[in-house]
């Protein structure tokens, strides 16, 4: 079995969430990547929630359509989902609640009561079972439960011990073997982002709860005497950027998230960040919109907004990373940058990255902090007019007199209205951006996948990289991501597109942004692929979408 995948089901409540991950941290134990996928509505209890786990031999980064096993703890799971079961797919289900004439009957409910367990239970039922059927040992199982289980643990080993002896007595056994590969990290995307954050300084994150980027602050609050930072959730959005800023102007770093209408909030507070010229890491993850949308699903429909949020022309550095590797390594990309340029980052992610699984690969030992160089001066001039545009920094505590203004202002960051010094200081704002551009000709600023000289490429940035690049891969095709959406590296794209005869540009949003961006910079798509009913690309929709074109 080199590519198996499980859909597990049922109700808000059921703790769909946790079964996938013990399943996810079970296969794990065997050697195998992992990428789980989550879907589920707003709400607290009741409503339909699935999660899809996806094991392989090789590295994996998104989730197919068809599915090999489905575990359904309802009813509605097994309708809903049925059809996704390949021809010899495999049904297990809760017999306590309802009877179909195909699959293995498991009354996970009846099991639950006779041994007076609590119903969360089901889930380590259905993990020693899996254990059982798939030939494995019981102590992987017991590994795998002390590790992610804190609460009830006595109950939840029972419950797997009782799935695992109930395996054997059924004839019937799914082959599976165990990889001659070591364990891996499984992170989520927003773990990654506040990994990555950690590692790069991080000493203070404010954030006021938002989907699909909340789960940042409770891993960050669950962890921050281990990281040695703060944690602080102020009343709004509002006050969540400016007591960032507030943190930045006293040199200790700082990074918020939030997503659409929480930004929209931010906005405001990311231009007088632009104006004083204080570093702050914004992290922004995209759902569906406009106002409320679907706010638990996902998009790519707030490029076009990012990369020209805040009023006036000043500096935003605009990062898309695609993974959960990626949103590691860009975080301290983030923050290098922030703080060398004195100016908002802006880290776009989505739904999907955001709360989807991934075995990680990252070297934390390729972190690199840029060291924030400061002076002591008595006569400091905050926004002194320099060629590269980048002022020297100082901090309150110093010999220095800091200011800063979201008023224009002179060198000293004295207000002013003067012709004379609102001219100098636009120009010294926007002279970061053309040292910026120099800069990135020797960074990493796209990938590319696949044959360099195909005559095709599948042009691409953000969570959608994932499908990308294997459907790439599967069709022989050049695929092109951007990891900058701003500044856009237009001329290492363009140069990536010598030779090739039709450009398709993939993306989750109805007008194809990247695209528009793309055109901007006199670089044109030949078709567009564009999906916006809030779920993402599984490997066989978008195979098939690609096939009619090629």
């Amino acid at each position: 079995m080199s590519d198996f995948s499980i859909l597990i089901g049922g109700r808000a409540g059921d703790g769909i969430r946790q079964a996938s991950q013990l399943i996810a941290q079970f296969f794990n134990q065997l050697g195998y990547w992992i990428f789980g996928y989550e879907e589920y509505p707003s709400l607290i209890t009741g409503g339909h929630n699935f999660s899809i786990v996806r094991i392989s031999e090789k590295r994996i980064i998104a989730h197919q359509e068809k599915i090999d096993l489905l575990i359904a703890f309802n009813k509605e799971t097994f309708i809903k989902h049925q059809k996704k079961l390949k021809k010899k797919g495999l049904v297990i289900y809760d017999a306590s609640l309802f009877k179909i004439n195909k699959g293995l009957a498991l009354p996970l409910s009846q099991i639950i009561k006779e041994n007076n367990l609590p119903p969360i239970v089901r889930n380590t039922i259905i993990l020693g079972f899996l254990a059982g059927i798939f030939g494995q040992d019981f102590q992987i199982v017991e590994r795998v439960i002390k590790k992610k289980i804190e609460k009830k643990l006595i109950e939840n080993l029972k419950g797997a011990k009782i799935g695992f002896e109930l395996a054997k007595k059924i004839d019937f056994k799914l082959k599976i073997k165990k990889l001659n590969q070591r364990p891996k990290e499984i992170l989520t995307g927003n773990e990654a982002i506040g990994l990555g954050a950690v590692k790069s300084g991080l000493k203070i994150y404010f954030a006021y709860p938002m989907t699909p980027v909340t789960n940042i602050l409770h891993f960050l609050a669950s962890y921050q005497d281990k990281f040695k930072i703060k944690v602080i959730q102020p009343e709004n959005e509002i006050a969540v950027a400016l007591m960032a800023i507030g943190a930045s102007y006293a040199g200790e770093k700082s990074m918020v998230a939030t997503s659409g209408g929480g930004f929209a909030l931010m906005v405001e507070s990311l231009s007088l960040a632009g104006q004083a010229e204080v570093p702050i890491v914004f992290v922004y993850g995209q759902r569906p919109a406009p106002a409320t949308g679907i706010p638990t699903y996902t998009s790519q429909a707030d490029l076009s907004f990012v990369i020209s949020a805040g009023h006036g022309e000043f500096l935003r550095i605009v990062l898309a990373p695609g993974d959960a590797d990626e949103a590691f390594y860009l975080t301290n990309e983030a923050f290098n940058l922030a703080w060398h340029y004195q100016t908002p980052v802006i880290i776009l992610v989505d739904k999907h990255l955001c709360e989807s699984t991934y075995s990680v690969s990252f070297d934390e030992r390729k972190i690199k902090v840029k060291p924030i160089k400061t002076i002591s001066d008595k006569n400091y001039q905050r926004y002194k007019i320099t060629l590269s545009g980048i002022s020297p920094l100082s901090f309150p505590g110093s010999n220095s007199i800091v200011k800063a203004n979201s008023y224009e202002h002179d060198e000293f960051g004295i207000t002013t209205e003067e012709a004379i010094w609102r001219k100098k200081m636009v120009e010294k704002r926007l002279r970061k951006r053309e040292t910026l551009i120099k800069e990135l000709k020797n960074k990493e600023t796209i990938k590319v996948y696949g044959p360099k000289k195909s005559k095709i490429a599948l042009i691409t940035w953000g969570s959608t990289k994932g499908v990308v690049s294997e459907v790439g891969e599967k069709l022989n095709l050049k695929v092109i991501q951007p990891l900058f959406l701003e500044p856009l590296p237009f001329e290492k794209i363009k140069k990536e597109l010598i030779g090739v005869k039709k450009i398709i540009d993939i993306e989750l949003n109805r007008n194809g942004q990247l695209a528009n961006l793309l055109s901007q910079n006199k670089i044109f798509v030949d078709k567009k692929i564009l999906k916006y009913d809030g779920r993402p690309f599984t490997v066989d929709e978008l195979t098939k979408e690609i096939e009619k074109i090629i």
